[in-house]
Formats: structure tokens, C-alpha cells, sequence
């Protein structure tokens, strides 16, 4: 899951760039590429927590 937010972050920051420099195209395709990453590393976490603690449960 770290791996999913370091690109998020590399996404955000190309986005930033892009955005700065002119780019709205590249800007906003890459922070939409950003928020996706961002939200499936949230919902993998989600997920294991459920399952840790359903493992320690038993």
C-alpha cells in the first residue's frame, strides 16, 4: 500500500507542475490519476484492518 501512496504523491506533485506551468490537460488527468491511486490505497487499508481485526477476534 505504500507503493500506491508514494505514486499518488508523484501524481499530485506532476499535477501541481502541470498546473503551474500552464499544462490543465496534463494537470488534470494526472490528479485524477492521484485521487484514484489515493482512494484504492484508503480502501485496501480499510480492508485489512477489517480483516486484522476479525483475525484477532478468533
Amino acid at each position: 500500500m505504500g507503493s500506491l501512496l508514494h505514486w499518488a504523491i508523484v501524481f499530485l506533485i506532476v499535477a501541481l507542475v502541470a498546473a503551474l506551468l500552464g499544462f490543465g490537460g496534463v494537470a488534470g488527468t494526472a490528479m485524477a490519476g492521484a485521487k484514484i491511486l489515493f482512494w484504492v490505497a484508503i480502501v485496501i487499508f480499510v480492508i485489512a484492518l477489517v480483516a486484522g481485526l476479525l483475525r484477532r477476534g478468533r
